[in-house]
């Protein structure tokens, strides 16, 4: 079984900014949430190939070359195949769903055309409805079929002209799933639309229909990007990952999630499996930062606001004011359990669903909130009297709980630690809060706020340095390295070329750097509660960008930065983890990957800029 696993990298995204959906090089969307990212899913054969569920089209005449891409500046996919007898496409899409309506109404869109010659296509939609866990019936008619799952009901219409007499070849198999073919010639579009929500009978869709629906599509999405400011050298990488922030958007809150899968594996065969369908703070305060830096002002006040509200319905318990993570819709329920029933991608197993580090205490993130807002105040972004009233609280709180262990940033299981990133972000929070308080000219105990920074700053000092490596550590009393210190002079806790900062650049590089790619930390001498290992953390080595830049290092810097770029998949995609033959490990696509991505492009493009000008 491990073999008929497509490579976590063989796939492209597609959405409606509500949901999404992977479809991979050969055709299959093998992972498929609905209504929202982080329903239940429909299709998940990328976790268990026999009982995920999937929807796949593909030549029946065996074996061909298969080539993928996105239609230009969008989030439409093509896959094409290329065989003797004939080369055909399917094209993937989904209608944008309302921007500010939570609906469980989508479209997912699949044209069939053949280019050239004749071709055969294999159908076979086979939905296995939460998390295969929930049986369904099928009803086939001549234009299309029903799948009731219960909760949820989808339509498949045919995709045909009125002289068609009916879908050929198509019926229902034992499992209730939907197979058949249908055969093209040159010229000819047809295919289907997967519909849920609907309550209607399957109906039959002309091909001007769906020729509307796709360039409407495109249409939006010319417009969206039109709004882009960035003009540096790296236009189309930064296009991509821009969209691809977009689509893992929910619109109707302004929430980014951190990725649209659950369970795959940060080692293959591994128990590093988490679900990322949820929007962490920590992620949603570099999204405004990145958004911000391309222009999308929009985006980002609407994922402000969505972070005003959860700063705002604050509530105490034993880990704070404020969950690490949340729903898209704001709600925190996201209990973990395991789906004991799925085999896992290529056998990582447990695969789980719901994410049990949502009660740690991770310090840090009310640095990257208050972060985040400091830079959004900056491009106009103004918080209100009940926002400030709501920050003033959430640091009244920190300066009485910051001094204490805490599971970190990278979310270990193996127990609290005095993490020196915890303190650094903390450090953060007190500075943004004073330079707000001291621009907006608002009330607060800012005397309080000041003595909790300087505090923090000589604790870090003292207690985070290691005279023996001559480098700040992960946490206090250990002589452990850590990459998530890569931050350090971005949000200004030390000069770049402070000596003492130098000095732990060379230590990471020493020790966590190979081929220019950075590891989070090493788990065999910081053991974080899990088995096993993991690739280089993408998020670090564009950090690692961001560092090179402020040390002086720019040839350095632009080098590690264009190797990185030869890690994205055909597409453009990063997961969150590079494996150690160059594979991408981890859930995918990863928001934070993509964040980094621009914020490093950015940063890098600035530099080369001054270094030209001053030559």
């Amino acid at each position: 079984m491990v073999d008929e696993y497509p490579l976590i990298a063989d796939h492209g995204l597609i959405g409606d900014l509500q949901t999404a959906a992977l479809v991979s090089t050969d055709g299959t969307v093998d992972w498929f949430c609905c209504p929202r990212f982080d329903s239940p899913s429909v299709f998940a054969a990328l976790l268990d190939r026999r009982r995920g569920g999937h929807c796949r089209i593909r030549p029946a005449a065996g074996p061909c070359t298969t080539r993928q891409l996105y239609f230009p500046d969008t989030a439409i996919l093509i896959t094409r195949f290329l065989g003797q007898s004939g080369i055909g496409e399917v094209v993937d899409f989904m209608p944008p769903a309302p921007r500010r309506q939570a609906t469980a109404e989508h479209r997912l869109v699949r044209m069939l055309r053949c280019v050239r010659g004749r071709i055969d296509f294999e159908v076979d939609v086979a939905p296995s409805f939460d998390y295969g866990r929930r049986p369904h019936t099928t009803h086939l008619t001549d234009n299309g079929a029903v799948f009731d799952g219960g909760d949820l009901r989808l339509t498949l219409h045919a995709v045909r002209e009125p002289e068609d007499a009916r879908l050929a070849d198509i019926s229902v198999a034992q499992d209730n799933a939907v197979r058949g073919t249908v055969t093209l010639n040159a010229g000819q579009v047809r295919g289907f639309v997967l519909e849920s929500g609907g309550q209607g009978a399957p109906r039959a869709v002309r091909v001007e229909e769906v020729a509307r629906a796709f360039d409407s599509t495109v249409r939006f999405w010319h417009t969206w990007l039109a709004r882009s400011t960035y003009g540096g050298r790296w236009r189309e990488v930064l296009t991509r990952s821009a969209i691809t922030l977009k689509l893992l958007t929910y619109a109707p809150t302004g929430a980014i999630i951190a990725a649209p899968t659950a369970g795959l594996p940060e080692q293959v065969g591994g128990e590093r499996n988490w679900d990322y369908r949820y929007t962490w703070i920590r992620d949603a305060s570099f999204a405004v930062q990145s958004l911000l830096g391309m222009g999308f002002t929009e985006e980002a006040a609407d994922f402000a606001r969505w972070l005003g509200e959860r700063y705002q319905e604050r509530g105490e318990s034993a880990t704070g004011p404020m969950k690490i993570m949340y729903r898209v819709d704001g709600s925190a329920d996201v209990r973990e359990e395991v789906l004991d029933h799925w085999e896992g991608y290529r056998g990582s197993s447990p695969v789980r669903i719901g994410n049990g580090a949502s009660d740690q205490l991770q310090l840090d993130i009310y640095g990257e909130l208050l972060d985040g807002i400091h830079h959004a105040d900056r491009h106009g972004l103004r918080v209100g009297h009940q926002g400030w009233q709501a920050l003033t609280g959430l640091l009244d709180w920190l300066a009485d709980n910051w001094d204490q262990p805490e599971e970190g940033i990278w979310e270990v299981r193996g127990g609290r630690e005095n993490f020196t990133y915890g303190r650094l972000m903390s450090w953060v929070a007190f500075d943004r809060g004073v330079r707000l308080m001291d621009k907006l000219g608002r009330p607060g105990p800012i005397a309080r706020w000041l003595t909790e920074r300087d505090r923090i700053y000589a604790q870090v000092w003292e207690r985070g340095w290691d005279p023996g490596r001559r480098a700040f550590v992960q946490r206090y009393g250990s002589n452990v390295l850590d990459s998530s210190l890569l931050r350090m002079p971005q949000v200004g806790f030390l000069a770049p070329r402070d000596p003492m900062w130098l000095s732990t650049l060379a230590a990471m590089e020493e020790e966590l750097v190979t081929d220019s790619l950075v590891l989070r930390y090493d788990p065999s001498a910081s053991p974080d509660g899990l088995r096993g290992f993991e690739g280089t953390f993408s998020l670090c080595t564009f950090n690692y960008v961001h560092a090179l830049v402020g040390a002086g290092q720019l040839d350095k810097a632009r080098l590690v930065f264009e190797k990185m770029l030869t890690y994205g998949n055909r597409l453009g995609l990063y997961a969150e983890e590079i494996g150690p033959t160059g594979e991408q490990l981890g859930n995918f696509p990863q928001a934070f990957t993509h964040l980094a991505l621009i914020d490093a492009a950015i940063t890098l493009d600035h530099a080369l800029d001054r270094a030209a000008t001053a030559t």
